[in-house]
């Protein structure tokens, strides 16, 4: 009988300390063994935002209990471990270089293959551990620094169309929230205050709705929400922002993925269009809505990971490591960390004023 392959992930790249094992199965379908994620939400949470060094702080002192529970909720012996896959970036380099040495201390002491994982593919595969996912298929990237719709050709194989120009989705998401007074992390919040609100109280912008393609901007909109929010005196008024606010994401990222199914229909002539959406935004339950709205609309399949694997984890780094692990594309253990590490490396650069769309 054929020996199961299985890895081990590590992730570190911001403010969760995750550890995961997963297993290929007899029909090669991934199956997460565990998953073990340590948030630092409580230490972080005076300071209203992620401080570099006490996540790195918190790291150091969690990793290693959090891979042995790891290790011991998955059933398995260190030596049935095939290969160990650690983020390697984007993030914050004192935060990934905690993860990425531990991971390749591991892999030395095994004597096993040491794969370094870039985060975003991570968040790109992540709906593999649940689906069956063919290439090509279009990729919405959705999270607190990234937003950005790829032409996903295979492992390792990405072309952006379209990017954000400022901010990222899920950075207004927790900067609004930050201006309505919802304690951190307020992003995921704004979703329940907007339940309680009036979607159409406030008019707010749609920056670049009607060009520049498929890319993205919402620095304009968080400015929008600002003014008013300067103005709030009651809480129905802070549901009503939120619930507008909201509203405007889900136009926004509708129209823009409206347009960048055309993009995606002419670059590939396949029989069935995949639309998958990724990123720690992609829980929010009234984007899933309207997106798979459009994709009904638009005869595309959407496919989104469990909701418990949209934000960080290290079950989504296990995966690519799985993919990598099966055509031999392994690194050396002086791999260094890259707090900038795009998907698609050729692609324009497309942030900062005098940005011509």
């Amino acid at each position: 009988m054929k020996k199961k392959t299985i890895i081990l992930g590590i992730e570190s790249s911001c403010d969760e300390t995750a550890v995961s094992i997963i297993e290929e199965n007899d029909q090669s379908f991934p199956r997460v063994l565990s998953n073990v994620i340590s948030s630092q939400v409580d230490i972080h949470k005076e300071f209203g935002g992620v401080v570099p060094e006490l996540a790195a702080r918190s790291h150091l002192e969690k990793i290693d209990l959090i891979a042995r529970k790891a290790i011991n909720d998955s059933g398995i012996k260190t030596k049935d471990i095939d290969a160990v896959a650690a983020t390697a970036g984007p993030g914050l380099i004192v935060c990934l270089s905690v993860g990425l040495s531990f991971g390749k201390s591991i892999a030395y002491s095994l004597k096993k293959p040491f794969i370094a994982v870039n985060h975003l593919e991570g968040h790109a595969l992540s709906p593999k551990l649940n689906s069956k996912l063919n290439y090509p298929y279009l990729l919405l990237l959705i999270s607190g620094g990234h937003t950005q719709f790829l032409n996903v050709e295979g492992l390792g194989k990405y072309k952006r169309l379209g990017t954000t120009i400022d901010d990222a989705v899920g950075e207004a998401f927790d900067k609004t929230a930050k201006i309505i007074g919802i304690e951190f992390p307020g992003g995921p919040k704004i979703e329940e205050y907007a339940k309680k609100g009036d979607p159409k109280k406030y008019e707010l912008p749609k920056p670049i709705i009607n060009r520049g393609g498929c890319n993205l901007s919402f620095a304009g909109l968080k400015t929008a929400v600002l003014r008013i929010a300067n103005k709030i005196r009651t809480d129905q008024e802070k549901y009503d922002l939120a619930a507008s606010f909201q509203k405007t994401i889900e136009e926004i990222l509708y129209k823009k993925s409206k347009i960048a199914f055309k993009e995606f229909k002419f670059k590939n002539k396949t029989k069935e269009n995949t639309f998958v959406v990724a990123g720690g935004v992609a829980a929010n339950k009234n984007i899933r809505n309207i997106l798979e709205k459009l994709c009904k609309e638009e005869n595309f399949k959407a496919i989104f990971p469990p909701l418990d694997l949209c934000g960080d984890n290290a079950a989504m780094i296990a995966m690519v490591g799985l993919e990598k692990f099966k055509k031999e594309k392994f690194n050396e253990l002086n791999f260094a960390a890259k707090p900038r590490w795009a998907l698609d490396e050729e692609a324009k650069f497309l942030k900062g004023s005098g940005i011509r769309l």
